[in-house]
């Protein structure tokens, strides 16, 4: 049977997602209920959350469950890495539960699933795809557009699956044709906003739909380039190397304080010492005085030019 006209179809992180919210950030598609992936649905959890919530403790983890609350949005339930359900609050804002959807509730789901979630933006340049991590507010969407205004096409922007093929190989699945920029962004690229649609009311940040420049396809994981500000002047990088690897791709894993209270140390060290054997890794310093995206993609071109095997 196909999905009922009450839900609608999508297809996100490589998963057919049945929702009763309607998510216009994602490829919707026609699909039979037997091949849903993930369902989202709308039900009072407030007994659920009665029950089991602590005192200042937005968030409730145990294996194959977590349950969060955004005061004045809504209570979130995410199970067994194929459910999410959406308890809204009165007078709650869709566009704050669409960015919790495809935001926090998506990265523990695919955690569940044992896919891992990294933090940031994904490109993909000559058939491989390159992760920009960092903190919020590095420049990771900003510096991913640099990329586009290139030619180049968006895998993900926020999170940023990784599955591991038969043979160990690290693999991007294309998320949704959409990025997020604040106004700042816009003005260096010379872009308007006056068509764009704000992720939250009110916010200087925007919905930037990237369709036409969107990879369909995976694509296995070459680099991950961790961006990081400084009060310097200079444009920097460098390997990271032996541990440090690790910790950076730990620091850079989409809501990490879930992993251990998810059950899910065991599995993040495995996966990820594999990732790491796997890609190269840098981390990238950029002033914070002035505009660098554009430097900053010469300087990660040159890095993987310099990095491919010679013929």
């Amino acid at each position: 049977m196909i999905i009922s006209e009450k839900k609608q179809a999508y297809k996100v992180f490589g998963l057919a997602v049945s929702s009763e919210y309607h998510l216009p950030e994602l490829q919707q598609v026609s699909i039979k209920e037997d091949l849903v992936d993930v369902t989202i649905t709308k039900t009072d959890l407030s007994v659920t959350w009665f029950e089991l919530a602590e005192p200042n403790n937005y968030f409730i983890v145990k294996k194959d469950f977590i349950l969060f609350q955004i005061p004045e949005v809504a209570i979130f339930l995410i199970e067994n890495g194929k459910k999410i359900t959406v308890s809204p609050m009165v007078g709650f804002d869709e566009d704050q539960i669409r960015l919790y959807l495809l935001g926090t509730c998506m990265g523990a789901l695919l955690m569940q699933r044992k896919i891992l979630p990294l933090h940031g933006s994904a490109i993909a340049i000559d058939g491989k795809a390159y992760a920009i991590v960092g903190d919020s507010g590095a420049g990771k969407s900003t510096l991913a557009s640099a990329f586009l205004k290139r030619g180049f096409q968006l895998l993900s922007d926020d999170v940023i699956p990784v599955t591991l093929s038969d043979q160990n190989v690290p693999i991007v699945t294309p998320a949704y044709p959409q990025q997020k920029l604040w106004q700042e962004s816009l003005n260096e690229f010379g872009m308007k906003s006056t068509q764009l649609r704000p992720i939250i009311d009110r916010e200087t940040k925007f919905a930037v739909p990237v369709l036409d420049q969107f990879a369909q396809e995976p694509i296995p994981l070459a680099g991950v380039i961790e961006l990081v500000k400084t009060e310097t002047e200079e444009i920097k990088i460098r390997p990271v190397l032996a541990l440090e690897r690790l910790h950076t791709l730990f620091v850079h894993t989409y809501r990490n304080f879930l992993i251990n209270r998810s059950g899910l140390m065991e599995w993040h060290f495995d996966t990820t010492t594999k990732i790491a054997n796997k890609i190269d890794l840098f981390r990238l310093e950029r002033p914070t005085s002035c505009f660098t995206a554009h430097e900053l993609t010469d300087v990660i071109l040159s890095e993987i030019k310099k990095e491919e095997p010679s013929l």
